[in-house]
């Protein structure tokens, strides 16, 4: 595990040195070439005009799920608000129909949970494995048949832009449409949920940072970056050694799965003053909540844009928002993402906007 910043740094960049093949057929698991050919692929559909086209059905889906709470003066911001927003955005853009949500939510926890597979033989590693491979199974199924549609009558969505793409004068392989099935699936809806609910939680713990805030609502944007800086929503990424190498004095052997830590990297105090407060205008603010090189996170302006507007309607509709408990928050279960499970929290009521 690699936890100062410069470490961290130098792991994400140096594909070279340490390579990004572990796990899964996914695009974060691939190396160039081939991870520069596919990524190319979908990367247009999270240019940053791309994005600003998605802005006001965003903000409708946001509208619509607060509607749905908003009289009552309490809710679980997860499970009726942060969960959903993002889940159905990323489900617009692939095409697929919004009654299939609660399937894709289950599914996503499972592949979630194959972080627990790290540990090498544990039982909760074997059983991960095998949800995993089941929910794989099921989803492919799942996919053959959207495939099938989409060729035939092709639509603007992400899903006909793979069904009907060419590398190298081929057709992707259904494996590798189902990689990137999983990955956008999860990598659209858990990060930016993880980011919503800590922003939150931030904002609660820290009620001079929120009145700052409040105060000067142009600043959101910064806030945003310090959140990500704070509590980054994604705590490690998968490495491994090409060849032998050397790290703060440690040699690390060649094929070892080496862990950059960005939620320590985050916290470095050799590279943030005051690394951990929370201050909504720290600047610079050089985190790696997103990545670093050539895996980059290619949705950052889509989970920028989702967390301005849903903060942005938060702090306008949701009045005077707390905790509704004093219990600990539970966090994910699966081992390398940073958020709360669930996140009950009491305002003040009022009228629905419709």
């Amino acid at each position: 595990m690699i936890f100062d910043y410069d470490g961290v740094k130098r792991v994400l960049a140096d594909q070279d040195t340490f390579s990004s093949r572990y796990g899964p057929e996914w695009l974060v698991f691939l190396d160039p070439p081939r991870h520069t050919k596919l990524r190319a692929l979908i990367s247009r559909a999270f240019t940053p005009r791309s994005v600003a086209a998605l802005e006001p059905r965003i903000r409708e889906l946001s509208r619509g799920l607060l509607d749905q709470v908003i009289e009552r003066g309490e809710m679980d911001l997860a499970d009726d608000y942060s969960v959903p927003l993002p889940m159905m955005v990323i489900a617009e853009m692939l095409g697929i129909p919004l009654t299939d949500l609660p399937r894709f939510k289950r599914w996503s926890d499972v592949i979630l949970n194959m972080s627990y597979t790290i540990s090498g033989g544990a039982e909760e590693g074997r059983a991960a494995t095998e949800a995993f491979h089941a929910v794989t199974m099921e989803m492919n199924a799942y996919l053959a048949d959207v495939l099938t549609e989409r060729r035939a009558v092709p639509r603007d969505d992400l899903l006909t832009r793979l069904a009907l793409a060419e590398v190298d004068g081929e057709h992707l392989t259904q494996p590798e449409i189902l990689g990137f099935f999983q990955l956008l699936l999860v990598g659209g809806q858990e990060t930016t949920t993880n980011l919503v609910n800590n922003a939150m939680l931030c904002f609660m713990e820290n009620p001079d940072q929120l009145a700052r805030l409040l105060a000067a609502p142009e600043l959101l944007p910064s806030a945003i970056e310090e959140v990500l800086h704070y509590r980054a929503p994604l705590h490690w990424m998968y490495r491994v050694t090409r060849r032998e190498v050397e790290m703060h004095g440690q040699k690390i052997p060649a094929g070892k799965l080496v862990l950059p830590v960005i939620g320590s990297a985050n916290r470095d105090p050799k590279q943030f003053p005051d690394a951990d407060r929370f201050d909504i205008t720290r600047d610079p603010n050089p985190h790696l909540a997103f990545g670093l090189g050539v895996h980059f996170c290619m949705g950052a302006p889509l989970a920028r844009l989702e967390a301005r507007i849903a903060l942005a309607d938060l702090l306008e509709r949701v009045k005077n928002f707390k905790r509704a408990n004093n219990d600990p928050w539970e966090p994910r279960r699966a081992l390398h993402v940073h958020g709360p499970t669930r996140l009950a929290i009491r305002f003040a009521p009022r009228s629905r906007v419709h």
